[in-house]
């Protein structure tokens, strides 16, 4: 049997429980598939913490478009197997495969203009994660999972007005415990806060930087003695600096 090069492609992401930011919500209001988007056009994971591509992705789509938001806002991240939604009627890895258990992180850049930006070189802090609940054992992830690929957060009141990146970022850790097999998934998203806030960050890191490939929470065995993905019980901190506090 023969298969076309595009068979093959997709025959190899069918495999795969990998999955893209593709969409923006604010209050709840949807703002379109890609919209105001620095987004890979692919659903494979960096693997390498040194890469350009931990910063927003693998080189993809990019918008023209810098979305509106207020400090304070609900912001809503929308993550699915492949562009669009699941691969197929039916897809078992869709918006993520379960296996997949991670932590879910959102950072910031200032930049002066969102759109037109260069993402290389800014300094960068992070506003919200989650993690995994001991009581629950429930990662990130799996909130993403049960909210149909959305990831919910606010951003803080703080904020200073002016145009960022915002840099959310699944950390899948099913095979992180040899190093380099620890999958990121990442895109940025590109706003224009407006309020009353004056946050400004004391201390920033560098994307790619602020990871090491043997940081503890990415060279890690997530399974305990009866072979779940549940840490054996203990807490987990995701890698990274703590989120601001305002």
């Amino acid at each position: 049997m023969k298969f076309s090069l595009v068979s093959f492609l997709a025959y190899a992401l069918s495999v795969e429980g990998h999955a893209i930011f593709q969409k923006v919500s604010v209050n709840g209001a949807d703002q379109g598939s890609l919209t105001g988007l620095r987004a890979p056009n692919n659903n494979n994971p960096v693997q390498d913490v040194n890469s350009q591509n931990m910063i927003c992705g693998q080189s993809g789509s990019r918008s023209n478009t810098v979305i509106n938001v207020k400090a304070g806002d609900r912001i809503g991240t929308w993550w699915q197997h492949v562009i669009g939604g699941a691969q197929f009627s039916g897809d078992p890895d869709n918006p993520i495969a379960k296996s997949h258990k991670g932590p879910v992180m959102a950072y910031l850049a200032k930049v002066d203009n969102a759109a037109t930006a260069s993402q290389t070189g800014l300094k960068w802090f992070k506003i919200w994660q989650d993690g995994f609940d001991t009581g629950s054992k429930k990662w990130g992830v799996d909130n993403l999972i049960n909210n149909n690929g959305w990831v919910y957060f606010n951003l803080p009141q703080c904020i200073a007005p002016g145009q960022y990146l915002l840099r959310v970022e699944v950390l899948a850790l099913h095979s992180a415990g040899k190093q380099g097999q620890a999958q990121f998934y990442q895109s940025c998203a590109q706003i224009n806060v407006s309020g009353s806030g004056s946050f400004t960050p004391s201390q920033t890191v560098s994307i790619p930087g602020v990871y090491s490939a043997n940081d503890p929470s990415i060279l890690i065995n997530i399974y305990g003695a009866q072979g779940q993905p549940d840490n054996g019980g203990k807490a987990y901190n995701p890698p990274g600096p703590a989120p601001i506090k305002c």
